[in-house]
């Protein structure tokens, strides 16, 4: 029994000191509460921000938007007002073609368009689409009595028919770039086209369209007043810079974005996001996104044409850099000023701190003392100042009454030591008594089944061997000389007599082995097992079964013979009663190290009934059997007994209707 001393060792060791948790609570609101809620605020703080230019830029698309309108209204109404103009009518009346080619010529001058023409819709070209012009919508809706302007994307040899320079600047070679999706293509030749036609009466009473538009394509003017527009001066933070971009299908074909120095970025590609989302979804983009070479706050909104096709994008947007040099400079500050902060009241807070958790550490240590068995331990806090000395105080009070009933309890414990050394004398007796009674079972069971051996060899074999021995002794010699007739005979009688005289030996030998043997003798293990198969051949005889031997032992055991006998004679009967009709009895031995000790292993295998599980683990106990009337259950347990006397191991595997293998394991005579 451990002294009361020692049993508080027994609790849980504390892993947080009292100045920690007091720390804690002192330092919790400022180094941790106030970081949540400034985290908090920033997260926040952020996404307002967010939300913000993400607002900016919507506006900017908007005005953009309404510019880009403008154009369309614009060239339409011009358009319109030439065809209803005075002079126009003037020269159309008179029938003079070059007249007409002359003005329209001045006005798409005039009126900053890249082309107009007149198309006479009582032409047999412009009813059989010939001219190629009666497939545009607008140009059906003019013939149809209806002025419209759209916008329109004309194929390289559309714009060659209109104008071949038309043709040369539509073309732009495509610029590999970073985040835009697979493409085939190396230029884009194709055209975006402000398309506008109005219906004209013509002289002869006939309808005419009267078609002009405006090339998008690197038209750059366009796109800067888009630009002026939309980011003036001063309408960005220093370091920012405002960029609009018309895009033909995902390809930027009006620009102010740069690729470097003055060169505009034309030629380049949408991300394949911004792509997936504006081209293919319809939906408009509001949000950062990678152009070209650096990351802007954008905005994009799918463009139309005549047809209804989503043809093209508009686009505007503003650096993130700067801006996200704002909120990283802005988040320094804060963490900065909270670090000042710290640095100021923490060091007041430990001070407030360290006059209470300085007693409860002397408390706390002179309880550690206790534990470990200083009952003489104090904090020898006699001034009381506050609340905790007054604790401290009682502490010592209790330390004492702890320390006066530690003595009594070990007085207790002396006399309770003393009780059961008494009581352990007791025990060791009885095991003492117990042991010689197990070993008198064992010669017990020995006795038995060496009586049980022996009646068998004198009643059954003894008396037999000898009358055949005598009578064929007299039949010889009556025979005389005729007897050599049946020589052979003879010799083969003498034989199996002799043999049975052998097996009757060998029987002896291991039911008296005060008269036979009994020494400790160093023994070839597969010679025993050989002796030990007549034995058991009776049992053998009973059912069908196959003996399979393998005998590959080159080392000696040094053990009793009979002894070891008797340990393979009951392993090869349980064997045999596992297996009633038929089976396979295997008997192995061989050379085997077992823990680094060099050894001889014996295996004893059949393929009978096998033993269940539970019984698997009760297998060696004393008089615990699994053939109910017909054993005493002290077989296997006395062979283990004398095998681990011998300094051996004996181990048993089973599967119930698989079979059982019994292992042993001697080690090398020396």
């Amino acid at each position: 029994m451990k002294p009361f001393g020692h049993s508080a060792s027994a609790r849980p060791k504390r892993t947080r000191s009292v100045r920690f948790k007091l720390l804690a609570i002192a330092l919790l609101p400022t180094l941790v509460i106030l970081p949540l809620l400034l985290g908090v605020m920033m997260v926040r703080w952020n996404s307002k921000f967010d939300a913000l230019l993400t607002s900016k830029v919507s506006g900017d698309l908007t005005i953009a938007r309404q510019y880009f309108t403008h154009i369309l209204e614009n060239t339409g109404e011009q358009i319109q007002s030439l065809g209803q103009s005075v002079a126009f009518r003037t020269v159309l009346t008179a029938g003079d073609p070059d007249g007409v080619s002359q003005l329209l010529a001045r006005r798409q001058q005039d009126m900053g368009l890249d082309f107009l023409y007149l198309i006479d819709g009582t032409s047999e070209d412009t009813r059989n689409g010939a001219d190629g012009t009666s497939h545009w919508p607008v140009i059906t809706s003019a013939l149809a009595g209806r002025s419209s302007t759209n916008i329109d994307i004309f194929s390289n040899a559309d714009l060659r028919k209109i104008s071949p320079d038309l043709a040369k600047r539509a073309r732009i070679d495509l610029v590999e770039t970073p985040n835009a999706p697979a493409t085939t293509r190396d230029a884009e030749t194709r055209g975006m086209v402000v398309h506008s036609a109005s219906h004209i009466d013509l002289p002869d009473g006939g309808d005419g369209v009267l078609v002009g538009g405006i090339l998008l394509n690197q038209n750059l003017a366009f796109i800067d007043t888009i630009n002026d527009l939309v980011y003036r001066q001063s309408s960005l933070p220093e370091g920012s810079q405002g960029t609009a971009t018309l895009f033909l299908d995902d390809v930027r074909i009006s620009t102010n974005v740069r690729l470097f120095a003055e060169r505009r970025a034309l030629g380049t590609r949408v991300s394949d996001v911004v792509h997936q989302a504006v081209l293919e979804d319809g939906k408009v983009w509001l949000d950062r996104a990678f152009v070209v070479n650096d990351w802007y706050i954008s905005a994009y909104e799918p463009i139309k044409d005549s047809f209804g096709k989503r043809v093209g994008m508009l686009y505007v947007g503003f650096l993130e850099a700067p801006f996200a040099q704002t909120k990283f400079e802005t988040l320094l500050i804060i963490i900065g000023a909270f670090l000042f902060v710290a640095v100021l009241s923490v060091p007041i807070f430990l001070r407030w701190a360290r006059g209470i958790f300085k007693p409860l550490e002397r408390m706390t240590n002179t309880i550690g003392r206790v534990e470990a068995g200083d009952f003489s331990a104090r904090t020898n806090l006699h001034q009381v100042q506050d609340e905790i000395s007054l604790v401290a105080e009682h502490l010592d009070d209790l330390l004492d009454q702890v320390q006066e009933r530690d003595k009594r309890l070990r007085a207790w414990n002396d006399q309770l030591n003393a009780r059961v050394d008494a009581r352990t004398r007791e025990l060791r007796e009885a095991n003492q008594q117990l042991e010689a009674t197990t070993k008198q079972l064992i010669m017990s069971e020995k006795l038995a089944a060496i009586g049980e051996i022996t009646a068998g060899v004198a009643h059954e074999i003894n008396n037999p061997v000898a009358v055949l021995q005598g009578n064929l002794d007299l039949l010889r010699d009556l025979m005389g000389e005729h007897g050599k007739i049946a020589a052979t005979e003879f010799r083969l009688i003498d034989e199996q007599v002799n043999r049975i005289n052998l097996i009757v030996t060998k029987l002896l030998q291991f039911a008296k082995p005060e008269e036979y043997a009994g020494f400790v003798e160093r023994h070839v293990v597969g010679q025993v097992i050989d002796d030990c198969l007549p034995l058991v051949q009776h049992l053998l005889g009973k059912a069908d079964i196959e003996v399979i031997r393998n005998s590959t032992a080159a080392r000696l055991v040094l053990m009793n013979r009979t002894e070891l006998q008797q340990v393979l004679v009951n392993l090869m009967v349980n064997a045999l009663h596992a297996m009633p009709q038929n089976g396979q009895l295997t008997l192995m031995d061989a050379d085997v190290d077992f823990d680094g000790k060099p050894g001889i292993e014996i295996t004893v295998r059949d393929t009978g009934t096998g033993i269940e599980a539970d019984a698997l683990n009760r297998i060696f106990d004393p008089f615990y059997t699994t053939k109910r009337r017909e054993g005493t259950g002290l077989g296997l347990s006395i062979s283990k007994t004398l095998i681990d006397r011998q300094g051996g191991q004996m181990r048993v595997e089973s599967k119930p209707g698989k079979g059982t293998t019994f292992t042993i394991w001697l080690p090398e005579a020396d």
